[in-house]
């Protein structure tokens, strides 16, 4: 047993004892090693009464112990600040977890990631953004964190697994565990083909408190944070204030005037966040991406992205012309059904070719 890891981590799995108390006991004693045999009257210095008693309690050592086990299991290991691939940006942010657990391709931690959260009732169109935004993204170099929730996070998995540069998702339970239990297979691929981070103790449930915990790291990892949709009570408006705090770019895609599922992004960008509408508006504000050697990568052979053909976008900008028209009229021209047509429609949006107007029309621009 590697008797560091296994101080550091009882220390790092102490309920109570947070990143900031962590990095006291090593300033106060220098290393964990050292902290882990101090008596509690010298604990004191660095931790109350609750956090000595949960210290002394032995819970962070029995954690530590199910962390090392775990660890020995194939694509499985710990992350420490210590490490030389613990990212920089994360070290960097005002509360940087001392302890990761990681399963997958942990080489990704070098790449430029940028974070893409939403609703979890996500409407149809909020999903084909967030596949295509992330899918689009992950083909310029940047690989996408997200929280492995329902709807929006889990369409920007998908988008970005199906690019070299891959996915990683930052969850608010143990790593031995999926919430929602839905993303299940959604999970396994993440741990395949991308990355899956916690800084929870195995076994840890889905409680309410550990979300935002969970979306700092989110912030803290990534050059920027995308909004693609958000209700006013959204728990990704969280990430997109830890962001901001933490001096990355935020941006918002907007919708309708009409949805709920999008006045957490007006409000976002009523406050100076960037308004996207493409992929080119996102790399204008964070930049290209510089990207770690990827050739290990494979893109998940299962994934279902969209993808349109040159002839099926061309005849329909030629029944669009350039007038208004309303999404019922353009079926009944094209003979399409609504799910062949808007992948075809974002698409458009994506390129700035087309524009979506209330009262569900459309008109061509160029």
């Amino acid at each position: 047993m590697n008797e560091a890891l296994a101080d550091w981590a009882a220390l790092a799995l102490t309920p109570g004892i947070g990143p900031s108390s962590f990095l006291r006991l090593l300033a106060c004693f220098g290393s964990a090693s050292v902290a882990v045999h101090e008596s509690r009257g010298s604990l004191a210095v660095c931790l109350d009464a609750k956090q000595l008693d949960s210290w002394f309690s032995g819970e962070g050592r029995r954690a530590a112990e199910a962390a090392l086990a775990w660890a020995q299991g194939a694509g499985c290991s710990l992350l420490t600040l210590n490490d030389d691939d613990y990212p920089t940006r994360l070290a960097e942010s005002d509360s940087p977890p001392p302890l990761l657990f990681a399963r997958g391709r942990r080489e990704l931690l070098a790449q430029d990631m940028l974070a893409m959260v939403g609703s979890r009732r996500a409407t149809p169109q909020g999903l084909q953004t967030a596949r295509l935004f992330a899918q689009k993204l992950g083909e310029q170099g940047y690989t996408i964190v997200s929280g492995l929730a329902s709807g929006i996070d889990a369409a920007a998995h998908e988008g970005a697994l199906a690019t070299p540069a891959s996915s990683i998702a930052v969850i608010g339970t143990g790593i031995d565990r999926v919430y929602p239990s839905s993303n299940r297979a959604l999970a396994h691929r993440l741990a395949e083909h991308g990355l899956i981070l916690s800084e929870f103790a195995l076994g840890a449930g889905p409680l309410a408190g550990h979300f935002p915990q969970r979306n700092r790291i989110l912030a803290g990892l990534t050059r920027g944070c995308l909004v693609v949709e958000a209700t006013l009570d959204s728990g990704s408006l969280i990430t997109a204030r830890l962001s901001l705090e933490s001096g990355r770019e935020v941006m918002a895609v907007p919708g309708s005037i009409l949805s709920p599922q999008s006045r957490g992004c007006h409000r976002l960008i009523k406050q100076g966040a960037r308004l996207v509408e493409s992929v080119d508006d996102i790399l204008e504000e964070v930049g290209t991406a510089i990207a770690a050697d990827t050739e290990a990568a494979k893109p998940a052979a299962e994934q279902d992205v969209a993808s349109v053909d040159d002839p099926a976008i061309e005849a329909l900008l030629a029944e669009m012309g350039y007038d208004a028209v309303a999404l019922d009229t353009l079926l009944a021209r094209l003979r399409l059904t609504a799910e062949a047509i808007y992948p075809m429609l974002l698409e458009l949006e994506i390129q700035g070719r087309v524009a979506s107007l209330p009262g569900g029309c459309y008109q061509r621009l160029r």
